[in-house]
């Protein structure tokens, strides 16, 4: 058959098997098109008359030669739109305009369709897709923004957060990322009515209340996080690595239907619990160590971050079992504090003064300021679409998730008695600040020292070959 022929038949079945973009083909649980809607209209509402804000998707980024990382949407991109795919970019405007002989208040920008390249990389929406699936009345290809005619001197404020850059450029597409950030600076030079600070204080009024909708699939990460969490507790045994406990939780996440971990897993034991954010996770465990186990799943880009500190051993040395009951007490202190109406670090003034007074009563501490060289970190951050979400960090507002993770980090050198070297404890679960009492998201995993030894009793699930010391 002649080589044309075979290539046009190739095309044609490629095309023809190739329907909605994989996201939207086999789950059933994403934020609908009207949730995106709601919010785009959420942000036109904050926008000031005669304003334009300029979202662009996230870059791809290369790991290795021809190898990327998964990739991975612009959180504000997505909430406002549910795009999931690169090189395209975002016009919201406060009223409706005309461009060229489009009449709209909004207008995205998106890659075409590719039956060969599909086939490679999966399946994209395309116009139509954007159009049928997203909602939106006009989509156009990403290749045909350097010619459309803007006008973005029209605008008294012109609100966007430019892409690092980081983006590559591909000579031979005028549609990617970093043809239309140019495009963009191209179009807007000169102008001195473009905003950056202010669009991120707008995205942060927005993100910072979740909807019952966002609250939905970020109660489902937190399940999936919390069961995971169980899983090892019920596994962890002396004869284990970080690594190997950070498969049986990342393999609990995966199993229960969470597309990848939040963020890396920190899994560390021993002297590693003592570093707040160590991801080698490459140890042997000991008989005696305590493991910080710092992980969640993320479901539909809404990710969990819980935390529990374990005993190796399945018993908590009386050293290990002091420092661990006053970190649950500032834990407890520092839910009890989030309250509406109350500043955001009031968690973590609860939970420090708790901390610097037992600390200074166990005599590992002589005044309480002192307590900062073992708990060196904020308590709280917001958790949504990002680990640590977008938000204002003023008053707790109900409809705000945050986190409450109070810690004590004792490293061998510290100056303290030896027996305290090398434990180190974080306690972090996710709050909902309601109009009464904070919902505590993840109190289904046990916490307290008595509930995680006898958790860790149970039979062990994951039977592991034996990894030579």
């Amino acid at each position: 058959m002649h080589r044309n022929l075979l290539l046009s038949l190739f095309l044609f079945i490629a095309t023809a098997s190739i329907g909605q973009s994989d996201k939207f083909k086999y789950d059933t649980d994403l934020l609908t098109k009207e949730f995106h809607a709601s919010r785009r209209e959420a942000l036109r509402a904050l926008m000031p008359d005669s304003s334009v804000a300029v979202f662009f998707a996230n870059p791809e980024r290369n790991r290795s030669n021809d190898v990327d990382y998964q990739y991975s949407q612009d959180p504000d991109f997505y909430y406002l739109s549910g795009y999931p795919e690169p090189n395209a970019v975002l016009l919201v405007f406060k009223e409706k305009i005309q461009i060229d002989s489009i009449f709209t208040n909004e207008l995205i920008f998106v890659q075409e369709r590719n039956a060969f390249r599909e086939s490679w990389t999966g399946r994209r929406l395309g116009t139509d897709g954007v159009k049928n699936i997203l909602g939106f009345k006009h989509a156009l290809l990403n290749g045909q923004f350097a010619d459309i005619s803007i006008g973005f001197e029209r605008f008294r404020k012109i609100y966007c957060i430019e892409p690092k850059d980081d983006m590559r450029d591909d000579k031979n597409d005028r549609g990617d990322l970093f043809s239309l950030v140019k495009h963009y600076r191209t179009k807007t030079a000169n102008l001195k009515t473009k905003d950056s600070y202010n669009l991120i204080q707008l995205m942060a009024v927005l993100r910072e209340v979740k909807t019952p909708e966002e609250m939905k699939l970020l109660r489902k990460a937190i399940n999936i996080t919390c069961e995971s969490h169980a899983s090892l507790m019920k596994s962890l045994d002396t004869t284990m690595t970080e690594y190997q406990a950070q498969a049986i939780i990342e393999y609990g996440f995966k199993v229960r239907g969470s597309e990848y971990p939040g963020y890396p897993s920190i899994v560390g034991s021993g002297e590693n619990s003592c570093i707040l954010h160590y991801i080698e996770n490459r140890r042997h465990c000991r008989n005696n160590d305590i493991l910080v186990l710092d992980a969640g799943a993320e479901y539909h880009g809404y990710t969990a971050d819980v935390t529990r500190s374990l005993p190796v051993n399945g018993h908590f040395s009386t050293e290990q079992r002091q420092i661990y009951d006053i970190v649950y007490d500032a834990q407890m202190a520092g839910i009890n504090a989030c309250l509406e109406g109350n500043e955001f670090r009031a968690a973590h003034k609860a939970a420090f003064a708790v901390i610097s007074k037992r600390m200074k009563e166990l005599g590992i501490i002589k005044n309480e300021i002192e307590a900062m060289k073992y708990f060196f970190h904020g308590t709280s951050h917001y958790l949504g679409l990002d680990v640590h979400d977008a938000g204002l960090y003023g008053k707790l507002k109900p409809g705000n998730v945050i986190t409450v993770e109070p810690g004590i980090y004792i490293p061998e050198g510290s100056d303290c008695d030896k027996k305290w070297w090398n434990i180190g404890i974080r306690i972090e679960d996710d709050i909902l600040i309601t109009t009464g009492k904070p919902e505590n998201l993840s109190a289904s995993l046990p916490s307290k020292a008595d509930e995680i030894e006898k958790i860790m009793k149970e039979k062990r699930l994951f039977p592991l070959p034996a990894v030579e010391k």
